[in-house]
């Protein structure tokens, strides 16, 4: 089992938008059996997330590891870093060059290189649930199971509203990350979440309310572990997600053949569960094979990394 940093070159690669790349170094990370021996699951990581998933310092620990509903013992897991994120040290300036469609193919490519024709299954939250749409688009028969979570195979005009606010904080403010990081938090959770937590309690050591030093926490907290131009990337393409054809999309995302679960989340300001479902009723008139999962919880879109219980109670028969 690898837990430290994989590297896959591609030679050369054209973006959507027509710029060209040459020894692309697209890293990533194994966990479990030996490439070949066990059925391969892909995990996708969301905007300020990496491919370490598991252990201490993993961000999806509880769902993956050993003995945890993802079993590392029964199966292959990889995680690839999307390019630009930092976790390798690769960074990417030109960040409007590229959109998610880009980052999904990337992932295909990889994965073809690696030696692993089909996947068991994609699962991702937020913009790694975009990213595996995406991946499932392009090539229908990647995997057997395709399960994004609090995410969605289009960008919605509310998220790319949000996008657009967050890539101003990042051009314009004296502190980007951080500022930008604050504005994020009123997207990730909910009102009830605040309220629940908070409930206009005071710091009276700092002389605020503490919502006020627990978004400035969080800010300076981000401001010390992601870089600037790693922001811009994933920010932009979390709102460039657009698996097909937006006319079509009922009948391109039908020609996936996984087994798709969607699960959504009912306070998810982000990636609303309205969306969610309008998703799973549209595709479900034609297509047995999709089902809708919902997580209730008063925490928003961070509801994916923070309500593991029910996570792990719906996608524990997929995996056992």
């Amino acid at each position: 089992m690898s837990q430290h940093l994989l590297f896959t070159e591609l030679k050369e690669f054209t973006t959507q938008k027509g710029f060209q790349l040459s020894n692309i170094q697209l890293s990533y990370q194994l966990f479990g059996p030996t490439l070949g021996t066990a059925p391969v699951v892909m995990v996708n990581h969301a905007l300020t997330g990496n491919s370490q998933i598991i252990d201490d310092n993993g961000w999806w620990k509880d769902l993956i590891g050993t003995n945890k509903v993802i079993d590392i013992q029964k199966y292959t897991v990889i995680a690839f870093n999307i390019p630009g994120n930092g976790h390798d040290d690769v960074l990417i300036d030109n960040y409007q060059d590229f959109v998610a469609k880009d980052i999904a193919r990337l992932f295909l490519i990889g994965l073809e290189q690696i030696g692993i024709p089909q996947l068991y299954a994609i699962i991702g939250g937020s913009l790694g649930g975009g990213l595996a749409w995406e991946m499932a688009s392009l090539k229908n028969d990647i995997t057997q199971y395709l399960i994004p979570i609090a995410s969605d195979w289009k960008s919605t005009d509310w998220l790319i509203a949000n996008c657009f606010i967050q890539e101003q904080f990042l051009l314009n403010s004296n502190k980007p990350v951080h500022d930008a990081r604050m504005h994020a938090m009123m997207c990730y959770r909910s009102p009830q979440s605040y309220k629940d937590r908070f409930n206009r309690s005071v710091n009276e050591d700092l002389g605020i309310f503490n919502i006020e030093s627990w978004l400035l926490h969080h800010g300076e907290k981000l401001q010390e572990r992601f870089q600037l131009s790693a922001y811009k990337m994933m920010n932009h393409l979390l709102k460039t997600i657009e698996s097909v054809n937006g006319e079509n999309w009922v009948e391109e995302l039908n020609n996936i053949q996984a087994q798709i679960h969607i699960v959504g989340v009912d306070s998810d300001l982000f990636f609303t569960s309205r969306e969610n479902k309008e998703t799973f009723e549209e595709l479900s008139k034609s297509n047995p094979k999709v089902f809708y999962h919902g997580i209730k919880s008063i925490h928003g879109h961070d509801a994916f990394l923070i309500e593991y219980d029910q996570l792990s109670k719906i996608v524990s028969p997929i995996f056992n």
